[in-house]
C-alpha cells in the first residue's frame, strides 16, 4: 500500500468513527425519543395495511366508581396495531347510548354496528386509530324504556362526572392515550347526543370536540345542565376550544328545532360548529348511516391539532 492509499484509508476510517459517535449522541437524545412517542399521525401515517385491515373488537371492562359509590361498565375497541406499537399513543373517543341503552348498543348488530364504521374510516385515513369508549351512561335508578338517563350530577347519582372525569382517568391510567383535550372528543345519539355534550361542557378540561346525533339541547333539570343555556358561561378561551358537530333527520322534528335553536347560540358565541340535516328520523338505521359523519369530523379536527399549521 502507497502513502496516497493510506492516507485516503485512515480518511475514510476517521470519517467512520465521527459517523458512528454522531449516530449515538443523536440515538440518546431524550428529546428526540420523546418527539416520537407524543406524535400521534407521524407514526400512524405509515400504519401498515395489515394492522388495519385487522378485524376490529371489542369487550366490556369495569371499574370502580367513587362517585357513583359502585362498580361501573364501560365497552372499549382498541385501534389496529396497538399491541404491535408499544410506543404508540391514541386519541379517545367516547361514545354515549341513548334512554334504556348499555355500553354495548354501540358495537351490537342491529343497532350501532360501530366496528364496521371505523375499520372503514380507519382504511380510508377519515378517522385516525383511536381508543373507542362506550360508558354506562345510567344512573342509580338503571335502565329503563320510561325514562331517559340522567347524565348530570344530579340525585340519583354524579354521572356526568363518574363519565366526564372519573372514567376519563381510568382510561388515562389502563390505555396508551394522548391526554390534550385536542385528542379527546365526546359523542351520543338521541339523550346520548345531550348528555355528550352536557359531559363534555362540564369537563373541558379533558375533551374539546363534541357530538350529537339527533339530540336535545335544553333539559329539565335547568340550565346547568342545559348545553344551550352553560356554553354562555364558559371561559371564553374554552369556547375558542371547541369543536361542535351536531346533525338529526328531517323527520325528527323536535330535535331539528332544537339543533337550530343551539346552532344560532354557537354563531353567536363564535364557537366553531357544523349542523346537518339528512333524511331520516330517530332509529338505528339513521345512527349508524350517520355515525361516518360524525367521525370524519372528529378525524378533521384530531389531524388539525396534529398539524395546526394546515389546519
Amino acid at each position: 500500500m502507497n502513502y496516497k492509499q493510506s492516507k485516503i484509508l485512515l480518511l475514510v476510517s476517521v470519517l467512520t468513527l465521527v459517523g458512528c459517535n454522531y449516530s449515538q449522541r443523536v440515538a440518546a437524545k431524550p428529546g428526540q425519543q420523546q418527539d416520537v412517542q407524543t406524535t400521534p399521525f407521524l407514526l400512524q401515517k405509515q400504519a401498515k395495511s395489515s394492522d388495519l385491515a385487522t378485524s376490529l373488537t371489542y369487550k366490556i371492562e369495569t371499574f370502580n366508581s367513587q362517585v357513583m359509590g359502585a362498580s361501573r361498565t364501560y365497552g372499549v375497541s382498541l385501534p389496529p396495531g396497538y399491541e404491535q406499537n408499544p410506543k404508540q399513543s391514541y386519541p379517545v373517543i367516547f361514545l354515549l347510548h341513548g334512554g334504556h341503552g348499555n355500553p354495548s348498543d354501540w358495537f351490537l348488530q342491529n343497532k350501532g354496528e360501530a366496528l364496521k364504521t371505523l375499520q372503514q374510516l380507519y382504511i380510508t385515513g377519515k378517522l385516525p386509530p383511536s381508543i373507542i369508549i362506550t360508558p354506562d351512561g345510567n344512573d342509580k335508578r338503571g335502565s329503563s324504556p320510561y325514562r331517559d338517563p340522567a347524565y348530570i350530577d344530579g340525585p340519583y347519582g354524579k354521572v356526568s362526572t363518574a363519565v366526564g372525569n372519573e372514567l376519563v382517568k381510568v382510561v388515562q391510567s389502563r390505555y396508551r392515550t394522548l391526554n390534550n383535550p385536542n385528542f379527546w372528543a365526546i359523542g351520543g345519539l338521541s339523550s346520548g347526543g345531550w348528555g355528550a355534550v352536557n359531559v363534555g361542557l362540564h369537563n373541558l378540561d379533558h375533551f374539546s370536540i363534541l357530538f350529537s346525533h339527533s339530540g336535545y339541547f335544553q333539559d329539565k333539570s335547568g340550565p346547568t345542565n342545559s348545553p344551550i343555556s352553560y356554553i354562555k358561561n364558559i371561559p371564553l378561551q374554552a369556547q375558542k376550544r371547541l369543536k361542535i358537530y351536531l346533525d338529526a333527520g328531517t323527520s325528527d322534528m323536535e330535535e331539528i328545532e332544537e339543533s337550530e335553536k343551539f346552532s344560532k347560540v354557537l354563531k353567536k358565541l363564535k364557537i366553531y360548529y357544523v349542523s346537518r340535516q339528512y333524511p331520516g328520523s330517530h332509529t338505528w338505521q339513521y345512527w349508524r348511516e350517520h355515525l361516518a359523519d360524525s367521525l370524519t369530523f372528529v378525524g378533521q379536527q384530531f389531524r388539525s391539532a396534529d398539524n395546526p399549521k394546515h389546519s
